[in-house]
């Protein structure tokens, strides 16, 4: 039977080492428990030595293999993405399934260490179990894996906590990400034809242009006063794509930089976010998005017992577009000064007016939470309803768009075949 070292904790905080025959790590950690004793660190017997060696002799041919590599490259290919959406409800939802079915709460964590949450790592569960037994609250346990748990998950887990409630708030929570993912899902999924289809004409008209045509060319040399306008207006643009496709590439680079650092300054920011919200056709979409997230999240979290001032904050961390952040700041300002919240939502200017007067009928009626709830079901259904008018209004006008462009690319050559051909028969 293997042998198991471990370092562990009394509850008076002394540290404790030993050794247990044991069959595997799980049931050293079980016997632990029972002895009263807050692990620190659990391993087979001898192993602690020969992963010192083994870590020397890998960190020395990984320094060796990536020393070519800058540092910062190296951090960012060695940083682990954060979950989505769908990761976060999954792995919220099992962990509610396993508390429900009467699991204590570090029962429940080493079980969420063997189900396959994709996106979330068993560490993660690992470490909130190791965590939750020296004595720390699920909720602190999370607060210090922030690239995991955000702000909004922690300060729901706390209020479940609180209220005695976690089973119930975890539900929520989970349902509360899916309900995102769900969304997200279709505005990313109304977006992927008109894509392709954009990628598709962009392609056959560069291929037609670099490829294609430059070999028709060989045959009107000479003839550039016989032939069709259309005809020498194509192969001027040919010609400048053949000459100049470096420049080409060079202004879509510098521009692309250029945006980036426009995007980078306060100003620059809220001037692209302030055109996506009164963009053409798009502005409609995203703020039906962006409205349906705030209502949601502003709802689920001061349904679970969040206080008003902490779930403002929260919401305003979460929202993508910096006017919106702005209005919810100087909201939440106001709020602090004793005022309501429809209030300074209205004063803002940037909340519609259905939003604004239901927000005051729920804080008439006591009900706030179950305004912003149903606010947020009708923007989100109102949202899946502008996507698919959207996706429908932009397929036919890109089809429509790449035959104009292919049909006076054939256009230009055939006609001058025909003008060719006529001063041949002269």
């Amino acid at each position: 039977m293997p042998q198991f070292s471990y370092k562990a904790r009394r509850r008076s905080g002394e540290v404790v080492q030993g050794v247990l025959d044991v069959a595997d790590r799980a049931t050293a950690l079980t016997q632990l428990e029972r002895l009263g004793l807050f692990p620190v660190s659990v391993q087979v017997a001898g192993a602690t030595a020969d992963a010192r060696k083994s870590g020397k002799a890998a960190g020395g041919t990984e320094s060796g293999r990536g020393s070519w590599m800058p540092r910062a490259l190296q951090s960012a290919l060695q940083r682990k993405r954060k979950p989505k959406m769908q990761e976060l409800g999954t792995f919220t939802n099992q962990l509610a399934n396993l508390l429900n079915s009467g699991m204590p709460l570090t029962v429940a964590l080493n079980s969420m260490t063997h189900l396959e949450t994709k996106g979330i790592p068993s560490e993660v569960s690992r470490q909130l179990r190791q965590d939750v037994m020296e004595g720390k609250s699920l909720s602190d346990s999370m607060a210090r894996q922030p690239r995991v748990f955000t702000e909004l998950f922690v300060n729901m887990v706390r209020a479940g906590e609180q209220s005695g409630a976690l089973v119930d708030v975890l539900r929520r929570l989970g349902a509360h990400y899916e309900r995102f993912a769900e969304v997200q899902s279709k505005f990313v999924s109304a977006l992927i034809y008109p894509a392709i289809v954009c990628l598709v004409g962009v392609a056959v008209i560069v291929f037609f242009m670099a490829v294609m045509l430059p070999k028709f060319l060989t045959i009107f040399q000479g003839m550039d006063d016989r032939l069709p306008t259309s005809t020498r207006i194509v192969i001027s643009i040919s010609d400048f794509f053949s000459d100049y496709w470096w420049l080409l590439i060079l202004l879509v680079v510098a521009g692309w930089v250029l945006l980036n650092r426009f995007k980078a300054t306060e100003g620059g920011r809220r001037t692209i976010d302030r055109w996506k919200l009164n963009a053409p056709l798009f502005g409609r979409v995203v703020r039906l998005n962006l409205f349906g997230q705030f209502c949601r999240t502003l709802s689920t979290l001061l349904s679970n017992g969040v206080p008003v001032l902490t779930a403002l904050k929260i919401t305003e961390s979460i929202m993508p577009n910096v006017v919106l952040k702005e209005a919810i700041a100087k909201t939440r300002e106001a709020v602090t000064d004793g005022k309501t919240i429809a209030q300074p939502l209205a004063r803002s200017k940037v909340f519609p007016q259905l939003m604004i007067d239901l927000i005051r009928i729920g804080e008439d009626t006591g009900d706030v939470p179950g305004s912003l709830e149903n606010l947020a079901s009708t923007y989100e259904n109102d949202l899946s309803l502008q996507l698919r008018i959207l996706t429908n209004m932009i397929e036919p006008a890109m089809i429509i768009a790449m035959a104009v462009g292919v049909g006076f690319l054939l256009f230009s050559v055939v006609s001058a075949m025909f003008s060719i051909t006529q001063n041949l028969n002269r």
